[in-house]
């Protein structure tokens, strides 16, 4: 915790802590998301003591910690297998799994009053007990919106301002009950745009799209890896992964780093490596040297920005759109400028912007002073705008008053 908060990590996220079933398992120790005790907590991991600690010294180094929680579907040895009314049912009476492909798991059934209680008190001795900041709902969009809504009224009474995260792309989860959605759409095509299989400019057009259909104010996660992909270092390479990420820092909404990312870390997490113990292998960063440098320091430009943490998002022209994204942020007397090549090809033309910007694209490529905890501006302006020269993968940002 030391480490992720001199990274300047703001919010801890734990993927399922609760003990894993074991009936139709999958895997060599089944799947975290196969939950046989929402109330407890997994052994291989520690006691309810240990993680109360780990809650209070995040606390500590103004961490926020959130916990995934598995709402939608249960272990078939669930400790709430009792209650068979508590699941759903075939016309023969028996429990099924959520989807064919879920074979290890059993469908809750949210008809039931009493499974929405049960859940709804759950959710709530979680805040209650541990002083947890709140969730990361998996499936969030598999269970009703309704039952979302009332577990956040009640949460909210027991700790105002918790955070809640839906995995799911559902406009309607962030009217009421979550904070923060997935961007699957964007991961999506920024990942076939970057695998040579879509112009870049689709990109926008997604942005566009998911604009027009959320909430007003709403915010979206935005990602480059996470625990159900390959590894973004094996989709794009290394410059093409740190490319995927610029977009995730400096896009609007809140970026998410999966564990591992920041020291190029390669090891696979998605099924079926999933059910699997899959150490991260943290040296590999001694081979990878700009990958801390890069996440500490766009890390510290995010903090340092309220521009990139809020700011309006308009789109750029430039001279290749299909192979270069550009685009700015604005809040107050501060303007952001963000070009990011998507391409293995390196570019030079030129974007619609002009003036007295600053480069503070962070610089990667060689180590930090020991003493600077932070980039500072570079000194000099940088009059090259509106031209523009971009490596392969390669991003620039730039910075003016207003």
């Amino acid at each position: 915790m030391d480490r992720l908060q001199k990274l300047g990590v703001d919010v801890l996220w734990l993927m399922p802590i609760h003990p894993i079933g074991k009936l139709k398992s999958k895997g060599t120790i089944g799947s975290p998301y196969a939950v046989k005790d929402f109330y407890a907590v997994n052994p291989d991991y520690g006691t309810s003591a240990d993680f109360k600690r780990l809650v209070a010294e995040a606390h500590r180094r103004k961490l926020k910690v959130i916990i995934d929680i598995v709402a939608n579907h249960t272990a078939w040895d669930s400790v709430m297998m009792k209650n068979k009314a508590f699941y759903t049912q075939n016309a023969k009476g028996e429990i099924i799994p959520p989807v064919p492909d879920w074979a290890d798991v059993a469908d809750l059934n949210y008809d039931n009053p009493e499974l929405r209680k049960y859940m709804t008190e759950m959710l709530v001795s979680w805040i209650r007990d541990y002083d947890l900041d709140g969730f990361r709902c998996d499936v969030a969009f598999f269970v009703p919106t309704d039952f979302w809504e009332n577990a956040r009224r009640e949460v909210d009474k027991v700790k105002p301002n918790t955070l809640w995260l839906a995995e799911a792309e559902t406009p309607d989860l962030l009217t009421k009950a979550f904070d923060l959605d997935y961007s699957w759409a964007n991961h999506s095509v920024m990942t076939n745009v970057l695998q040579g299989n879509l112009p870049a400019s689709e990109i926008r057009k997604n942005w566009e799209k998911q604009k027009g259909e959320l909430p007003k104010n709403s915010m979206l996660m935005r990602f480059s890896d996470n625990h159900d992909e390959r590894r973004a270092i094996a989709r794009f390479g290394e410059k093409g992964a740190l490319a995927a990420q610029t977009l995730a820092f400096t896009l609007d909404g809140v970026p998410m780093i999966y564990n591992g990312m920041e020291s190029g870390d390669s090891t696979e997490s998605g099924a079926p490596a999933l059910f699997e113990k899959m150490p991260i292998f943290w040296n590999f960063a001694e081979r990878r040297p700009e990958f801390p440098r890069f996440y500490k320091e766009m890390i510290a430009l995010r903090k340092n920005s309220i521009a990139l943490r809020r700011g309006d998002l308009t789109w750029l022209k430039n001279s290749d759109e299909s192979r270069v994204l550009t685009f700015t942020r604005k809040s107050g007397a501060e303007e952001i400028v963000v070009a990011i090549n998507m391409t293995n090809q390196p570019f030079f033309g030129a974007v619609e912007a002009a003036g007295n910007f600053t480069e503070i694209t962070p610089n990667i490529g060689a180590p930090l002073p020991p003493d600077d905890d932070k980039r500072k501006e570079k000194s000099a302006m940088n009059n090259a705008l509106p031209s523009l020269s971009l490596d392969a993968y390669g991003f620039r940002i730039f910075r003016r008053r207003l």
